[in-house]
């Protein structure tokens, strides 16, 4: 099942999507800029890749989550480089950061 839902974190709107899938569920909130995401994808790829890293994408990663509001109180395990523009940190929750998109 997918689930997509408009979420507002502090006034702003994001838009939250979950995708249950075999043993675990994708989490991901975003916006027009960025956004965060379970561990159940990878980051690196997008610091690593030239190719992927020339997109900018600004994305940030969260460890042992299983809904969208544990996704949100949950300290950022990985970040984009791109995102360090924004004020984007390892350790800063996944609001805090989404508040910098906004």
């Amino acid at each position: 099942m997918i689930t997509i839902n408009p979420l507002e974190v502090d006034g702003m709107i994001f838009t939250a999507v979950s995708v249950e899938l075999p043993k675990t569920t994708l989490l991901t909130i975003s916006n027009d800029i960025g956004y965060i995401m379970c561990a159940a994808l990878d980051v690196d790829i997008f610091n690593e890749i030239p190719k992927l890293k020339e997109r900018h994408v600004i994305a940030g990663r969260a460890v042992g989550v299983r809904t969208i509001d544990e996704l949100l109180n949950a300290p950022l395990e990985k970040i984009t480089d791109a995102s360090k523009a924004y004020g984007w940190e390892v350790g800063m929750t996944g609001k805090d950061a989404l508040l910098k998109i906004s």
